[in-house]
């Protein structure tokens, strides 16, 4: 039997521990490519608590083991942040250093999202305290390189370690909400060539930048809602209308794509000639039923890509970058949306988990009365596990969505307490619905 009202006392009584584990996290620099030390930080905190097992991959990825039993569970937290910005817009701390009142945490890494971890690795102890161990192995897993590449670590762990869980949950921030999916995304590279010449006479080669000109304003035009008229460019509001789309409700939930040009580069000879190449990147976020392939020929099929015929390339982006460790594990910038129903066992049994720890004795504080269901506006690794893979994911962690890559980011003590005695008690909910 789940004995709610211990889980959730023992949790509120490795408060501090969370927080100075936490703050130490903070407090070493993390970026995509460079978190080393923060995983040896980790294997520390693992070990004192009591994990059965710790490895690190060859990635540089670390997995903390709890249990023998054949259902095997993951929880997943990605232990590489984003850079810090203009550190003059970070007024309340150092980004580093952080800083803590007797609710508040604060520094880079603290919402996105080393407080999943902090919380992660207490529920093994909480599970190791009250002898929780049951039918199960549960996987502690930090992955990197998420923030440069989501995703491509769990591409590594499954294809190269054969590592399949029954479910996945991810410890992404969602301000203590169960979250069962997000949309997908897609880096595009849009491409057009010219002819450079003398720009005192710029009839005499051909513009690149003037070409691009004409494709952006049509991408503007994808991005709108509207999309039964007769205009040349139908809005992405379509994949929310049946007649569109097969996998329309999915795609209501998840909200409907969007795309959005991030960057943009030219060639010249000189400021005194015409441009002969001009490349954009574009941001394409996906919902429910759109492909790759369909987010290029999209593109592929705007009238002014059509217009200039061969002279524009539409592509997509790869990601070539090593980890920390040197290995490099090289993968296209696809990241498939996903979505699981809430019948799923998984979603099941976080709300169960959510209901008995909400009656325990204590726990308004840190509970509502019931759980809200929802969905990330960002992008998390559950891309790869479920979008690549179909192992099922679903979201629960402490800290706020809108906090990530935020300035004088921050996240809240109880928020570690109510995530780590959920991920404590949500493996037995599961096998005992399970089996």
């Amino acid at each position: 039997m789940v004995e709610f009202s211990e889980i959730l006392k023992k949790a509120e009584s490795y408060r501090a521990e969370m927080t100075q584990f936490l703050r130490d996290m903070i407090a070493i620099p993390s970026e995509s490519c460079e978190e080393r030390d923060v995983v040896l930080r980790i294997k520390q905190e693992m070990e004192k608590v009591g994990f059965d097992k710790v490895n690190i991959d060859p990635m540089g990825n670390i997995q903390g083991y709890i249990g023998h039993g054949k259902h095997v569970i993951a929880m997943d937290a990605h232990i590489d942040t984003v850079g810090i910005g203009d550190i003059r817009l970070w007024t309340e701390c150092d980004p580093y250093k952080g800083k803590e009142d007797e609710n508040t945490i604060w520094g880079r890494g603290g919402s996105d999202q080393e407080g999943g971890m902090a919380a992660m690795v207490y529920a093994g102890k909480v599970i190791k305290d009250l002898g929780l161990e049951g039918d199960y192995t549960l996987i502690v897993s930090g992955t990197v390189q998420e923030e440069d590449c989501d995703g491509l670590c769990w591409q590594y762990i499954v294809n190269e370690l054969k590592l399949r869980p029954e479910f996945v949950v991810i410890t992404e921030p969602t301000s203590l909400r169960i979250y069962r999916g997000h949309r997908g995304r897609m880096e595009i590279c849009v491409e057009t060539r010219g002819v450079s010449c003398h720009g005192s006479a710029p009839e005499r080669g051909s513009n690149a930048i003037y070409k691009m000109a004409d494709i952006l304003q049509d991408i503007r035009e994808l991005n709108r809602d509207e999309y039964d008229n007769d205009q040349a460019v139908k809005g992405l509001g379509k994949m929310l209308d049946p007649k569109y789309n097969e996998r329309w409700e999915d795609a209501r939930f998840l909200g409907r794509g969007t795309i959005t040009t991030s960057q943009i580069f030219y060639t010249s000879p000189s400021r005194c000639a015409v441009a002969d190449s001009c490349k954009i990147s574009l941001d394409r976020r996906m919902t429910a039923g759109e492909t790759a392939e369909s987010c290029l020929e999209e593109i592929r099929n705007l009238p002014a890509v059509k217009k200039w015929g061969d002279d524009v390339t539409v592509s997509m982006y790869t990601y070539e970058r090593p980890s920390y460790t040197g290995l490099n594990y090289p993968t296209e910038c696809f990241f498939p949306t996903w979505v699981i129903p809430n019948s799923h066992p998984a979603c099941e049994s976080l709300v169960e988990a959510y209901n008995g720890l909400s009656a325990a004795d204590g726990a308004k504080r840190f509970f509502n009365e019931k759980p809200t269901i929802d969905k990330w506006t960002f992008s998390t690794n559950g891309v790869s596990i479920m979008g690549r893979y179909g192992i099922p994911c679903i979201g629960f962690g402490p800290g706020a969505e809108e906090q990530a890559h935020f300035p004088n980011e921050k996240t809240w003590k109880d928020h570690l307490v109510t995530a780590c005695a959920m991920y404590a008690a949500i493996p037995l909910t599961y096998c005992k619905k399970v089996d």
